[in-house]
């Protein structure tokens, strides 16, 4: 069943040899040489064999072209065939007693495949004709496998893609397990770094496969939260000082722990999930951790991560807190609250935050409650 199907998938081939000349008699001697192998078509003019090659090209396996002929001529015909990319799908034969040498040289520089001198020798240009169209319909059979192997390769990579994402969002959404989360964190702050580098001037200068990986590795920004102990990741009051200093650890921690997992240097993702887990508490005033960043230093998708996860902390419930408002999160972030964010940054973001909050909030279980 399976070769059948695979059989049914290769391109049919063209089957039709279409005869251009006003002489009949030629017409005639060229149909007899062809029938044994492929139906032909005649035409007694330029004209004529050019409309019934533009309405049948997916049956027309070669062309058989006269010069000299009234209404349009063969060379004119040509022209038209350069222009609309003919000549590069369709073989085309030039039979002509014309044999100055400019005429067969215009021919072959647009692309003529080959000149046959009147009058013709039938096991000649039998010969001719059949070898080129069996290579034009071989590569066409060959371009046909290497599109469907290409195909079969991107349906792969992107199953190992899938599979590697769905890994990724496992390892990230047990950690947020460990602290009382359901796991949607991660899938929003996913959401939330691929809005706004889609939607915003903050993601204008990368492309479409950039942002897919920056929106990967965000899920892993709190990766290095696994190291800390329970009784600091779970508490719910306020943290110590000396509790906080090992809660700002994480983000160490979590650059640590991608760098020795091997499998996850292969990844496209890898060097923007390390740059994220570690600098996405780095505040644009300098203000964050752990490395003191500033401004520019902090790469683009620390800080629209940052961003992301800040919102996101304001307006869900946590162990220690009630969910914010959104009006009361947005104008936290605006005061500086919860550090110093990249104006340019704070402005895309307000400008889609309604947005945001419409497709990834309003059917969540965390929506924001309003208490502060």
């Amino acid at each position: 069943m399976e070769q059948i199907e695979q059989y049914d998938m290769v391109p049919k081939e063209k089957d039709t040899i279409l005869i251009i000349d006003d002489d009949g008699l030629n017409r005639w001697m060229l149909k007899n040489i062809f029938q044994p192998f492929f139906h032909t078509e005649e035409a007694e003019n330029g004209k004529e064999g050019l409309e019934k090659l533009l309405q049948n090209q997916e049956k027309i396996a070669a062309v058989l072209l006269d010069v000299v002929m009234p209404e349009m001529d063969g060379m004119q015909v040509l022209h038209i065939l350069e222009k609309n990319n003919l000549l590069t799908k369709i073989p085309v034969f030039l039979i002509t007693a014309d044999d100055r040498n400019a005429t067969m040289e215009e021919a072959y520089e647009m692309g003529v495949m080959d000149v046959i001198s009147k009058p013709v020798i039938p096991f000649v240009v039998q010969r001719r004709v059949n070898s080129v169209v069996e290579l034009f319909q071989a590569r066409k059979r060959l371009d046909h496998v290497v599109e469907q192997q290409g195909e079969e390769i991107v349906r792969k990579s992107n199953e190992i893609l899938e599979l590697n994402k769905g890994m990724i969002e496992a390892l990230s959404t047990a950690i947020e397990f460990r602290s009382g989360e359901s796991g949607e964190h991660v899938r929003r702050i996913y959401n939330i770094t691929d809005y706004i580098l889609r939607n915003t001037e903050m993601g204008k200068d990368l492309n479409n496969n950039q942002i897919e990986q920056i929106s990967i590795a965000s899920i892993m920004h709190d990766v290095g939260k696994i190291a800390i102990p329970d009784a600091i990741l779970n508490k719910p009051g306020k943290l110590t000082k000396e509790e906080f200093e090992i809660m700002k650890t994480h983000t160490l921690q979590g650059a640590n722990l991608l760098e020795k997992i091997p499998q996850m240097r292969k990844l496209e993702a890898f060097w923007y999930a390390y740059d994220i887990a570690r600098h996405h508490h780095e505040r644009w005033d300098g203000g964050g951790y752990p490395d003191g960043l500033k401004g520019n230093q902090i790469s683009l998708w620390a800080q629209v991560v940052s961003l992301a996860d800040v919102y996101d902390a304001l307006v869900s419930k946590r162990v220690y807190k009630n969910a914010f408002s959104y009006e009361e999160a947005l104008r936290m972030i605006l005061t500086g609250q919860c550090g110093v964010f990249n104006p340019k940054l704070v402005k895309c973001f307000f400008a889609v935050e309604k947005d945001i909050r419409a497709k990834f909030y309003q059917d969540s279980m965390h929506i924001a409650s309003g208490d502060a």
